[in-house]
């Protein structure tokens, strides 16, 4: 039996990160600061990806600054590769987030990669990771549906 079940709240970098109207910062910092009032654990906050590939995402750095941390909430930045990561710690990161998938499809079509090339990201950040004491949750989506190439 599981002795705890720990909730992270993505809606920051996950629900905004596909929609197609700018979102400021400002508005960003307010819902990831309401969120900690509220007493979200922990949060992800954004994600430390190319802007050309997710533009609502382009403002990680700023975000990242700007919001309101507190000691009761882990902050989280989803990191795709070493360049990922490297931003992330630069912006106080103690906690990241890594991801590949199921799906061949699924993965170039999210990753520009393999599922082998993401595993060779993951053990070219894990040194890192392990030596700064970096926190690390990993994805891996599309499980049980890929939504290109189906069941």
């Amino acid at each position: 039996m599981i002795d705890e079940v720990r909730i992270v709240e993505v809606g920051p970098r996950d629900g905004l990160q596909n929609i197609s109207e700018p979102i400021s910062t400002v508005q960003k910092k307010t819902y990831i600061d309401m969120l900690s009032e509220a007493g979200c654990s922990e949060i992800e906050v954004t994600s430390f990806v190319s802007p050309k590939w997710v533009p609502q995402l382009a403002d990680a750095k700023d975000i990242s600054a700007s919001i309101q941390r507190n000691e009761h909430t882990t902050y989280t930045a989803l990191v795709p590769n070493k360049k990922g990561l490297e931003a992330a710690m630069e912006s106080g990161y103690r906690s990241v987030a890594i991801f590949t998938a199921a799906s061949e499809t699924f993965s170039q079509k999210n990753t520009n990669g393999s599922i082998e090339q993401n595993f060779e990201r993951f053990e070219e950040m894990m040194p890192i990771l392990e030596d700064n004491e970096i926190r690390v949750r990993a994805y891996i989506s599309a499980c049980w549906v890929c939504p290109y190439e189906g069941d």
